[in-house]
């Protein structure tokens, strides 16, 4: 197959389970507690039981199926951002642009980290939601968290960075 082949799967993929994770976090959002957001960033075992508290039995449910089917997305995610920066990055070599293509080989493994980063918080979380790994468990799901919005940030800056680009080229040569 084709890597835009693999990119229409995995993207579709990762759409279908993002929409899925979306109706689920509604459920824990409708308990007038936070979103599954809301508790990757607890970042401590006291705020972790206020969120749980909140939720209440349907909320943890829901935490903890959208957990479980976290793992998946992230493996979907993680490969279709990583194809899409190298597909940007190949087509930057064939229009000479070298500074965006070093950059992008160094960004193709920015949402590989993301999504690894993404599972070591869902452990944490996991962790927290069966009440074991006191504070540690939400510390570390939080800093885990962050580092995996702050990848994926900067894997869609590179995608707009190659916008930008393609913009002012196509500019130029009207």
């Amino acid at each position: 197959m084709t890597r835009r082949t693999w990119l229409w799967i995995l993207g579709l993929s990762a759409f279908a389970l993002f929409i899925v994770l979306g109706i689920i976090d509604r459920t824990m959002s409708d308990t007038a507690g936070p979103g599954i957001v809301g508790f990757e960033l607890a970042g401590s075992e006291d705020r972790a039981n206020e969120i749980l508290a909140d939720w209440g039995s349907d909320g943890h449910d829901a935490a903890l199926a959208s957990l479980w089917i976290d793992f998946p997305y992230l493996v979907l995610y993680g490969a279709f951002y990583a194809l899409a920066v190298a597909a940007l990055r190949d087509s930057a070599v064939r229009r000479g642009w070298t500074r965006l293509a070093s950059i992008g080989s160094t960004v193709i493994a920015f949402p590989i980290a993301a999504a690894i980063a993404d599972a070591l918080e869902n452990v944490g979380l996991l962790l927290a939601l069966g009440g074991h790994g006191g504070n540690a468990a939400p510390l570390l799901a939080t800093v885990f968290a962050i580092t995996k919005f702050i990848l994926i940030f900067l894997t869609l800056a590179y995608f707009l960075a190659f916008l930008a680009r393609l913009i002012t080229a196509r500019a130029s040569t009207a």
